[in-house]
């Protein structure tokens, strides 16, 4: 498997100081508190470096704030300033599974769960996997080719719009969870930049329209590495999302003290001059004083559904004195909070014909929005693709689920990035040395290629061309994409020719 694009050369890190009582994010960095490593015995994290970019700076967004950035200077990592972005340490944490609402049980007793309880599926399915593993001993070779290649999957643009399925989608998934010659399950997970639901809600309601079980064990969402930041900061801002739905993400992530802009607004209006506060809102939130408490760090978790009254409320604690409301600190930088995406692009797929504005577009404003008001670059770090730490991420969760599949360890050789945005998916693949393989069914929608940040593996028609495609070339041309029940392993895996 080809190295990873990200080289020694890129990265600029500081080394964290040995005293851990820094407050209250650790080591400064170019004037901003970030975190340090507690180095402690059980640390539940990982640090992966991160860069500084072009496309860090919001001066080229002045005076043309519609063009894009080119896409060449967004190769390397866009976080600004050269800290470690903390990920989950190995294996998943159970309490992603263990967040449990009214509206994803009835989404799970509509699906895969129900399923398994009728008789004679459970039956008929049984009887597959003895055939189908002694299938599996007679092409053994074959099966460690099936093992040693694995899937990484956008989902929106790829597998669904919105609420709405894709059809090739729900085909791929049948064929990599044992609908194919061997019976064998081909390794997957799925690697999104959405967010703004815990991840059991969201695999749920993925299981549900794709007809085809998704787990939390391989489902990252944008911000689902960044449940390592719980173990640095206390008092937080979380913004983005429906509703209270991204508090709900931050309280099943460990986060102790979570604030979210209703809570500020419901404590004092005044901060929030063209919002319409409805009593409803006003009954959900959670109001306090919070010009006698510090804010210790700002989370945009997801998509801000009110651009106006969450850009005033960060812009606020970015210009404030440690966090503190109320306050306007005299340096912009030295006393400035830190402030972290969960992902950044600009554009999204949805059901719309044209991609939407999306997280990235969010922070271009604020960006824009902090050096017009104190003359200088706002220092930020954005997770999700194409951000290495995504995809170091990315391995602890492939290597996890090859284990509960197949009951080993590792990370198979060859992965193939699956993706329709060229400055997400494409890039971020590319660099980690991944095969990466665009899909005309989202973002992208132009020529033979992306011509800034192309494909590696090719360009295709939708997911289910990509993964034949790439299927071929790891298990031969002849692999068949469809399991035969009427299969007979004493003819050595061929049909046999009666019913």
């Amino acid at each position: 498997m080809a190295g990873p694009g990200f080289s020694n050369a890129n990265f600029t890190v500081t080394a964290p100081p040995a005293d851990l009582n820094t407050p209250p994010g650790g080591v400064i960095e170019n004037g901003l508190l970030i975190p340090a490593s507690p180095n402690g015995k059980g640390h539940a994290v990982i640090e992966v470096p991160a860069t500084r970019s072009p496309d860090a700076h919001a001066q080229q967004y002045m005076n043309s704030l519609s063009q894009p950035p080119s896409m060449k200077e967004r190769r390397l990592s866009r976080n600004s300033f050269g800290a470690a972005l903390p990920i989950p340490r190995s294996k998943r944490s159970s309490r992603l599974s263990n967040v449990t609402t009214a509206d994803v049980q009835e989404a799970l007793s509509n699906t895969e769960i129900k399923a398994a309880q009728d008789g004679a599926r459970v039956a008929k399915q049984q009887t597959r996997e003895i055939l189908a593993s002694r299938v599996q001993d007679v092409k053994a070779d074959k099966v460690e080719l099936a093992k040693n290649m694995a899937f990484a999957f956008d989902i929106d643009g790829v597998l669904v719009h919105g609420d709405r399925l894709i059809p090739e989608g729900k085909q791929v998934l049948g064929m990599l969870n044992g609908d194919n010659e061997l019976g064998i399950k081909i390794p997957h997970i799925f690697l999104t930049n959405g967010s703004g639901k815990p991840e059991l809600a969201r695999v749920a309601q993925l299981t549900q329209i794709l007809q085809n079980p998704v787990h939390t064990e391989q489902f990252i969402q944008s911000h689902t590495p960044m449940r390592a930041l719980a173990e640095y900061y206390n008092t937080v801002l979380v913004v983005g999302g429906e509703g209270y739905r991204c508090r709900e993400v931050a309280e099943a992530y460990g986060f102790k003290d979570i604030v979210v802009p209703n809570d500020i607004v419901a404590s004092d209006c005044t901060i929030a001059p063209y919002r319409v506060f409805t009593d409803e809102e006003r009954a959900s939130s959670r109001p306090r004083d919070f010009t006698k408490m510090k804010i210790e760090a700002i989370m945009v978790f997801s998509d801000s559904h009110d651009y106006a009254t969450d850009m005033q409320i960060i812009m606020d604690l970015l210009r404030s004195q440690h966090g503190q409301l109320g306050t306007v600190a005299p340096d912009p930088v030295s006393q400035r909070i830190p402030i972290y995406f969960s992902q950044g692009d600009m554009l999204c797929p949805t059901e719309h014909p044209i991609p939407r504005m999306s997280q990235g577009a969010f922070r271009i404003g604020l960006e824009a929005m902090y050096k017009a008001l104190t003359g200088v670059e706002l220092e930020r770090v954005v997770y999700g693709k194409p951000e290495m730490a995504t995809y170091k991420y990315a391995d602890e969760v492939m290597s996890a689920w090859m284990e509960t599949i197949h009951g080993e360890d590792r990370l198979p050789e060859n992965i193939y990035m699956i993706g329709d945005n060229p400055a997400s998916d494409i890039i971020g693949g590319n660099m980690y040395g991944w095969k990466t393989c665009l899909v005309r069914t989202g973002v992208f929608q132009g020529g033979e290629n992306d011509e800034e940040s192309p494909a590696n593996f090719g360009v295709f028609k939708n997911v289910l061309e990509a993964v034949q495609t790439a299927c071929r070339a790891e298990l031969g041309q002849d692999f068949k994409f469809k399991w035969d029940d009427r299969v007979n392993p004493v003819l050595h895996g061929k049909t046999s020719a009666i019913e």
